[in-house]
């Protein structure tokens, strides 16, 4: 019996190792293709697919709450791929053709003079209509002059 079992374990063994990666310079090449796509002129296009990225947070700083002027008052809802949030988690640094993306919306309309309103659930800041997307890509060749990413916006208004 005693046998039996370490032909057992030995063969769990052979296979668990077996399964392990061989080569891991495949996932770090995989992590340097990036889905930025830029046309002829150098234009970056606009992403696709995102909302089924990570959805990291939406951070908010409204006008109500920044006497009147905030700079960006919006949600921004951001989105990053889980392959460059893996490799951002484990190294603290995201890899080369991270792509980064901000859908913005602005707060929907405002009754209370924080630009807050009351809703159903409760007082508090919701979502109104879609304001636009900000893009940030790292290309440390292409982007040298400004740390190697590079910032984009797709409007700061409904797409068509």
């Amino acid at each position: 019996m005693r046998n039996f079992l370490l032909v057992v374990i030995l063969a769990v063994g052979v296979v668990a190792v077996s399964s392990l990666p061989r080569n891991t310079s495949s996932v770090a090449a995989d992590t340097q293709h990036s889905t930025a796509v830029f046309d002829s002129d150098g234009k970056l296009e606009l992403p696709t697919g995102y909302r089924r990225w990570v959805f990291v947070g939406a951070p908010l700083t409204p006008n109500g709450l920044n006497n009147g002027k905030a700079g960006f008052p919006e949600y921004h809802h951001v989105y990053v791929e889980v392959k460059n949030l893996d490799v951002y988690l484990n190294t603290g640094t995201f890899p080369e053709g991270t792509v980064i993306v901000k859908e913005l919306t602005r707060v929907l309309d405002p009754t209370f003079p924080d630009g807050s309103r009351a809703e159903p659930s409760g007082r508090g800041y919701f979502n109104g209509e879609y304001n636009g997307l900000d893009v940030t890509v790292k290309d440390s060749k292409r982007f040298a002059n400004t740390n190697g990413w590079g910032f984009f916006n797709f409007g700061h208004h409904p797409l068509p």
